[in-house]
């Protein structure tokens, strides 16, 4: 890492005129910056923000960690411009929605929250750009050396590299049921829709039956064939799908949409990952992906020009 004295760096002086003059900063200001990165400013306002921000997620950093942090993001958002990685403002502005939306906010109200915590929604913004550029850089520079191989799978597994002891791994193909129940239905109705349900059920023995049955039915639909393994379901749902014989529907559940089954319409042994293989390969993955990001992100940290105040 190449380090200059900031006191006496023209190219340091120069960038921070700059910073101001672009920014509306008074000079003032602009002398609160404490590091340079490829003439890029943090500011001790930037480390302020970005230690409030990982404050409401109870992470407490040294003011130093956090500098450090900072600069790794610059150099990642640069490095990832060389190579054209530059997501949209309305891809950023995705991102942003789709982290209120796991805190049952929405976007308006997380910028609020935000700023009850006094913390601009840029900072965040940032973070999410910086993870977005960095993580899409990788996976897309090193795809093939982070490949996890099947044999590496099961012996991690403890299976035999030739996946024949794998056993219980299916293919299902199942078209989901619905007899709509509107909401606000009192339990006397949503009851009787129940049964109903059941007396459909025992009508059904192959998928075309369903087929026929519910597209003739009011208040009723049947959806497209949808084709998941073992390993793409929880174990709640594998097991009950185990048990229903195959053209046959799931026992009644009761949901939001009303009463939900499903129709098995095939169940086929596959090759494919088992549920406990999945697990292992996407730790190996991401084994695989921390240990080239740390490696890289070090060679090019090291080629980056780095000022500290």
């Amino acid at each position: 890492m190449k380090t200059f004295p900031l006191r006496h760096s023209l190219f340091t002086l120069i960038a921070i005129a700059a910073f101001s003059a672009t920014s509306g900063v008074a000079p003032a200001r602009a002398q609160s910056v404490a590091a340079m990165v490829n003439g890029e400013p943090i500011t001790n306002f930037d480390i302020d923000q970005r230690m409030r921000l990982m404050a409401m997620s109870n992470q407490k950093n040294s003011r130093k960690q956090t500098l450090d942090e900072l600069i790794d993001e610059k150099i990642k958002i640069r490095e990832a411009k060389k190579y054209g990685v530059d997501p949209s403002a309305a891809d950023i502005d995705g991102s942003y929605a789709s982290m209120g939306q796991r805190m049952r906010l929405s976007p308006d109200q997380l910028t609020q929250a935000l700023a009850s915590r006094g913390i601009r929604p840029g900072t965040l913004r940032n973070r999410i750009k910086a993870e977005m550029v960095w993580t899409a850089l990788v996976r897309g520079r090193f795809k093939d050396s982070l490949m996890v191989t099947d044999r590496a799978v099961r012996s991690a597994a403890g299976g035999a590299p030739d996946g024949k002891n794998d056993s219980g791994n299916f293919e299902y193909q199942m078209r989901p049921v619905v007899l709509v129940v509107p909401r606000g239905s009192s339990a006397a109705t949503v009851d009787m829709r129940r049964k109903e349900a059941e007396t459909l059920r025992s009508r059904v023995q192959s998928c075309d039956d369903a087929n026929t049955l519910f597209r003739s039915m009011r208040n009723a639909t049947i959806r497209d064939t949808v084709v998941k393994t073992s390993a793409d379901l929880p174990q709640s749902l594998r097991e009950l799908l185990d048990k229903t014989p195959v053209g046959h529907l799931t026992a009644p559940e009761v949901t939001r949409q009303g009463i939900e089954m499903v129709a098995l319409c095939a169940r086929k042994p596959t090759s494919g990952d088992t549920p406990e293989q999945r697990q292992v390969r996407e730790k190996l993955y991401v084994q695989k992906y921390e240990a080239r990001s740390k490696s890289y992100l070090q060679e090019i940290r090291k080629a980056a020009m780095i000022e500290y105040r």
